[in-house]
């Protein structure tokens, strides 16, 4: 009986072990994860500024040669295309109807 009770605290200290192990693993893949995308927010942050510096420049630059502004609003919207109307095919035989 003492035998058979040291292998199941043995295989309950495997066990114990695995899950340590295996929690380990998960929370580095989480941190990785974190930073990566902490690195992508941060390098979208960099590119919004650099959009905004380049909006302000394009703006100076039509300003200084007295040409429009860029993105005033004014453009014209192209109008909406009608959808086209798909016509029903009819099932055949051992056809599956999803509807």
């Amino acid at each position: 009986m003492s035998k058979k009770i040291e292998k199941m605290k043995v295989k309950k200290q495997l066990v114990k072990a695995n899950h340590v192990e295996c929690h380990q693993k998960f929370q580095a893949h989480i941190d990785e994860a974190e930073d990566s995308m902490q690195a992508q927010h941060l390098l979208i942050e960099a590119l919004v500024d650099e959009k905004e510096s380049l909006l302000q420049t394009i703006h100076d630059l039509q300003e200084a040669n007295n040409a429009p502004a860029p993105f005033d609003g004014d453009w014209e919207e192209e109008p909406e295309e009608e959808p086209e109307e798909i016509e029903d095919i009819p099932l055949g035989e051992g056809e599956i109807d999803d509807e």
